[in-house]
């Protein structure tokens, strides 16, 4: 199957643009294209992909959508036994580096790679992409595969010796949602860091435009792969952007470590076509906005939050070793929620359903001309605070005022969370000795946990001969289990086990007390509480009991001739109306003041023709929101 090598001239004047662009600065607005992986999971083939990206070229590109990118374990085998965390059926070469599975890839035979589909994708006007793990794979290092050095062609040699997987890898540090796929690499060694060097150069050899880094930000920080990794890419002939996965427990001050080094970084868990995803990001969304990380310097150009991909249109489920096979499950409201909050949140827009099932109606959304306008071109992107609602549930006439924000239980809790170990607010831990082997470290500040006691750990030192399946002891000095009680053999786990979804992650848990890097900790008696995991501190954030964001939300922005987007959002389960005075526009936009509007709401057609000095009134359905494009002197 071959890609049409005609381009619609619309989209060739767009393609001349984003090289002119591209050109100075990677990644200027936020990047936009298609991912297979909410369609296909791990199992899409050539010949589908390739279907994909077709259609890409020709319905997408004119509106921006430029990258085509294969998700996950695209060198994974498709046979029976296969899955998302299983050993041995991966195709590597000779340098322990992974290639595409040629059953599946079949143009990749013969040591090609993705040389083939990278070069039909071009062939398009379009942009390749790859997804890639942590480090060197479980499988290079059970065979203990030479490391390739890239500047002599031949098995990398130091201090007289010839280097292997085996003595680069850190099998204290496997990716924790799929710890029998993937491990960290010494970043320390030289050969470590050629390892990562061949794979990149690699990448790079094949045409690949776009690599997605997953299992290394985070609670799965990685700090010393990201930044070698960024050195790497920097000095490419080839500008390729730089993307990082997945993003759970990621916090602004985590991300200011990382925005230099990528051009844009996941800030949630995986997101998938269910409410609870939706809501789960307003108040990340809302709080990396407040940081000024929108739109912040990167790799060689811009960084963007990264809210993670549009499950719309014709998908697969989670984990799923199938191809499409249903209908999104969110109701169209719901899809333009989501769309809205994207845009106007200025993150990446990256297309997940089986573009050759797309309808009319998911089509029209994902290029609606104004939330497209909003994504690229508005400034000064912020949650609005100044709004009002009122309850207006069916079946009653009259509802209840309330000022923004609201959630149907209102107390606050104490929960687990990581932070950069700069982080001011990561130095509150407190040390109690309880006895000679016992000691409690407690959170300073007056912070109840979800059962209304204090939160302390219980200190156990790493010398406990209870701790079973660990080879080397020593590089273990200086750690600690953290239990959950003084008679509990349960330990803080710094890490989730498995890639979930952003409403079901809890921040930091419990489990069972191994010795490994995920539950060792250091306490280095400076008030913090670091994870030997991935170098981050623990902390304990306040957050409302209830899990579930609910109420009314707003964001306002600029755009670039001065009008003023404003968008209200109905997390409820019963309509609202939300209003907001139009005095309190000017309190969301540095530098302007307001006193009349007109404009019109983009969903309904709503006009405000005659300039409206008092306030903007909507009613919101459940789950739905307003767009409104305003005039305002």
């Amino acid at each position: 199957m071959k890609l049409s090598l005609s381009i619609p001239l619309s989209s060739f004047f767009f393609f001349l643009l984003v090289l002119s662009v591209s050109s100075e600065q990677r990644a200027s607005t936020p990047p936009r294209g298609w991912n297979s992986y909410n369609s296909f999971s791990w199992i899409i083939s050539e010949e589908e992909f390739l279907q994909n990206a077709e259609i890409l070229s020709q319905k997408l590109y004119a509106q921006g959508y430029e990258y085509a990118v294969v998700d996950y374990l695209w060198y994974r085998r498709k046979v029976p036994g296969a899955g998302a965390d299983s050993l041995g059926f991966d195709v590597i070469d000779e340098w322990g580096r992974m290639i595409p599975d040629p059953d599946r890839w079949p143009s990749s035979s013969g040591g090609k790679g993705f040389t083939e589909v990278a070069n039909k994708v071009h062939s398009a006007g379009l942009k390749f992409g790859i997804h890639v793990m942590r480090g060197i794979s479980t499988q290079a290092v059970n065979v203990n595969s030479p490391i390739l050095d890239m500047t002599t062609g031949r098995a990398y040699e130091e201090s007289g010796r010839v280097w292997h997987a085996q003595d680069i890898a850190l099998k204290e540090k496997t990716c924790a949602w799929m710890p029998h796929g993937f491990m960290s690499v010494n970043t320390d060694l030289g050969a470590g860091k050629a390892f990562l060097r061949s794979l990149y150069q690699q990448y790079a050899s094949w045409g690949v435009d776009f690599i997605k880094n997953d299992c290394v930000f985070g609670d799965d920080l990685n700090i010393n792969e990201i930044t070698y990794i960024s050195e790497v890419l920097k000095e490419l002939d080839r500008p390729i952007l730089y993307s990082l996965s997945p993003g759970t427990s990621a916090t602004p001050d985590m991300a200011k470590g990382v925005s230099l080094l990528s051009n844009m970084y996941r800030i949630t868990g995986d997101h998938w076509d269910i409410w609870a995803d939706i809501a789960a990001h307003f108040d990340v969304a809302r709080d990396f906005a407040a940081a000024k990380m929108i739109g912040s310097s990167g790799l060689l150009g811009t960084s963007w939050p990264d809210l993670d991909m549009l499950p719309l249109g014709y998908l697969t489920d989670p984990g799923s070793n199938e191809g499409p096979h249903r209908q999104c499950r969110l109701n169209p409201k719901e899809q333009r929620t989501q769309m809205t909050m994207w845009s106007i949140a200025k993150s990446p827009l990256m297309f997940g359903g089986d573009l050759r099932n797309i309808d009319d109606t998911t089509f029209s959304l994902i290029t609606n001309p104004t939330l497209l306008e909003i994504n690229s071109h508005s400034s000064n992107n912020v949650e609005f605070p100044h709004v009002n609602w009122s309850s207006s549930p069916r079946g009653r006439k009259h509802g209840r005022s309330r000022s923004y924000p609201t959630s149907v239980d209102e107390s606050v809790v104490g929960v687990l969370g990581l932070t950069s170990c700069k982080d001011p607010k990561a130095n509150g831990w407190l040390v109690e000795e309880l006895d000679q082997d016992l000691e409690r470290i407690c959170w300073k500040e007056n912070v109840e946990n979800r059962h209304g006691e204090p939160f302390c750990l219980y200190k156990r030192n790493s010398s406990s001969n209870s701790d079973q399946g660990i080879m080397d002891r020593s590089q273990y000095q200086g750690t600690l289990h953290s239990l959950a009680s003084e008679n509990m053999k349960f330990c803080l786990d710094a890490s989730p086990k498995r890639k979930i979804t952003s409403s079901e992650f809890a921040r930091a848990s419990f489990s069972p007390c191994m010795r490994n890097a995920n539950q060792m900790w250091e306490f280095p008696g400076n008030g913090t509480l670091i994870s030997s995991y991935s170098g981050l501190c623990a902390e304990m954030r306040k957050v409302k009991a209830n899990a579930v964001a609910t109420g009314a939300r707003s964001w306002i922005a600029t755009g670039r001739s001065g009008e003023i987007f404003l968008a209200f959002f109905n997390l409820n389960s019963d309509d609202m109306t939300i209003s907001t005075l139009v005095s309190d526009l000017a309190k969301g936009l540095p530098g302007r003041t307001v006193s009349s509007c007109t404009g019109y709401e983009i969903w309904s057609g709503t006009r405000i023709d005659r300039p409206t000095l008092y306030s903007i009134s909507r009613l919101v359905e459940s789950h739905d929101c307003a767009l409104y494009v305003l005039n305002c002197e």
